[in-house]
């Protein structure tokens, strides 16, 4: 032990009370619990048979160097070959350094603070010897963040927020099935091979509005957000019980108190859509009974230099029939001829008569589609090898500072390919700042304090604003703080095109059945790292 001392000048840095209990002590040696305590038990005593006017205590072993905080010491021990001078440094510069930690110098205050403390403790000595910093560096030091620790942030809230979705939905659908229940044990009107409620009627009917089928209608985020609140909270036209179900106002009231727990850990329930939308929606009668969902994820990182970390493109087909009578068809499918596209089929899927015919069907003829209110995924492909013009959006950060404060310049760059739609840009701000001053932007801005994200919102990117930019200005802050950025939104068309062009039915003299096509691209992750 005493060897190991003669190399160090500093053992240990602590703050105790004035009987000798230690609060926070910082050791630069390998010494026992028990050593640290027998020495910072022993100051007090030393303490008050020495002269007052000393700010430094030597025993046989070690030196105490030592100032008064209030109603506590900050005590340096060191060896006794230390430079006295330089630890009377080292001394002041800690005696600055806490009370930037510990606004209340008392005990309580201390042991609030311990950790970040100890954090500073060592930011200003390393390996017993005074680093040269000041007071502001350390600080700095010690609020610095970590890229990746952000960014492996960012992945668990994108987690956590997939997971809050799946709890709605599960409680919707677990309501709607005991709704459902109820009504089939007291002979309500439905079937059971039909549509479970008016709700999904509509949902189902308002088909007509994507893809090939019409321009009219609804984005598929709106139709996505409107299903998922009527399947949580049914209108009172939707679901009107026959005579004898009053007390099924109940399944309101639970989801209710559903959506309020959830607004009370800190989620955001979007209002509905006006009730007249809703009302004319839940009327509409079910002249689609067989809805297509082609949709494709994008999964980017982008460098914020230029280049790209990753560049995918996932995509998925899949049905749902309401009507059993009409499970029997096939679909003849087309696409665009995209490079480094690749197809997998369902293995129910007859794969051959897909890759000769371009048509999706059962590998038995005579046994139709599964029916019921779940799709039934038919068919996936991803798409490889995209380069950075395919990027459908491309945003640009340039934050600089001058003088005392920091310009924000942000632009962004959108294809002719693609219109997007609900499109979302979230810019990381340092922490424990004011709301920023944005001068200048294409759209609108919302600052979230809690998280501190400010978001860039435009409804719609088409050919009348294929570019945009904001600015604002903050206090200095590095560079790096406004990374990585967040970029979510929609669009109605996919990379490969793919679409449904006919659905044909295998009963002989049947009519061809009235279809609806749900087309669109996603972002599950879309970063500017």
């Amino acid at each position: 032990m005493f060897f190991s001392f003669c190399y160090q000048v500093v053992l240990a840095a602590s703050i105790i009370s004035k009987s000798g209990k230690a609060l926070v002590s910082r050791q630069f040696v390998d010494m026992s619990r028990i050593r640290i305590e027998g020495l910072l038990a022993a100051f007090p005593k030393l303490v008050g048979t020495g002269g007052k006017q000393h700010t430094f205590i030597e025993t046989d072993n070690v030196r105490y160097v030592y100032q008064p905080i209030e109603a506590l010491y900050l005590l340096l021990i060191t060896n006794k070959q230390s430079n006295i001078v330089e630890d009377l440094g080292t001394l002041t510069l800690l005696a600055k350094l806490v009370p930037e930690y510990s606004p209340s110098l008392d005990e309580e205050g201390v042991c609030k603070a311990a950790f970040e403390l100890i954090f500073a403790f060592d930011e200003t000595i390393s390996l017993g010897h005074k680093e040269n910093v000041t007071v502001a560096q350390v600080k700095q030091y010690c609020e610095m963040e970590s890229h990746e620790e952000r960014l492996h942030k960012l992945v668990m809230q994108s987690k956590i927020n997939e997971t809050k979705d799946v709890m709605k939905r599960k409680a919707s659908e677990i309501d709607k099935s005991k709704l459902d229940k109820s009504r089939v044990d007291k002979g309500g009107f439905m079937s059971l091979s039909g549509p479970k409620s008016f709700t999904d009627l509509s949902i189902s009917s308002s088909g007509t509005g994507f893809g090939s089928g019409s321009g009219h209608g609804v984005g598929a985020a709106e139709v996505e957000s409107f299903s998922s609140k009527s399947k949580g909270r049914p209108t009172a036209s939707a679901t009107a019980p026959p005579k004898g179900l009053g007390m099924q106002l109940g399944k309101t009231q639970r989801t209710s108190q559903l959506m309020q727990s959830l607004q009370a850990e800190g989620e955001v329930i979007l209002d509905d859509f006006p009730s007249t939308v809703v009302q004319a929606k839940s009327l509409l009668p079910p002249t689609d009974p067989i809805t297509l969902t082609i949709e494709e994820r994008l999964n980017v990182i982008t460098k914020r230099d230029g280049g790209l970390n990753n560049f995918d493109v996932q995509g998925t087909l899949s049905l749902q029939i309401l009507n059993q009578e009409d499970g029997l068809i096939q679909f003849q499918v087309e696409n665009k001829d995209t490079p480094g596209l690749g197809f997998k089929t369902h293995p129910n899927i007859n794969k051959e008569l897909f890759n000769n015919h371009h048509i999706i069907g059962l590998k038995d003829p005579n046994r139709p589609f599964p029916t019921g209110q779940n799709d039934v995924g038919l068919m996936k492909w991803r798409i490889q090898g995209l380069n950075e013009s395919s990027l459908p959006l491309t945003v640009n950060c340039w934050p600089s500072v001058s003088g005392r404060e920091t310009s924000v310049n942000i632009e962004y760059e959108a294809t002719e390919m693609f219109d997007l739609q609900n499109v979302v840009i979230s810019i990381p701000l340092p922490a424990a700042r004011e709301q920023p001053n944005v001068s200048q932007i294409d759209g609108e801005w919302r600052y979230d304090a809690r998280s501190s994200v400010l978001e860039w919102s435009i409804i719609l990117i088409d050919n009348s604003n294929r570019s945009g930019s904001m600015e604002f200005v903050m206090p200095p802050a590095d560079p790096s703080a406004f990374f990585p950025i967040a970029i979510r939104f929609t669009a109605a068309r996919t990379f490969s095109d793919v679409k449904v062009v006919n659905v044909v039915p295998l009963r002989g003299g049947a009519a061809p059945p009235k279809f609806a096509q749900r087309i669109q691209l996603v972002t599950d992750t879309y970063q500017v790292v």
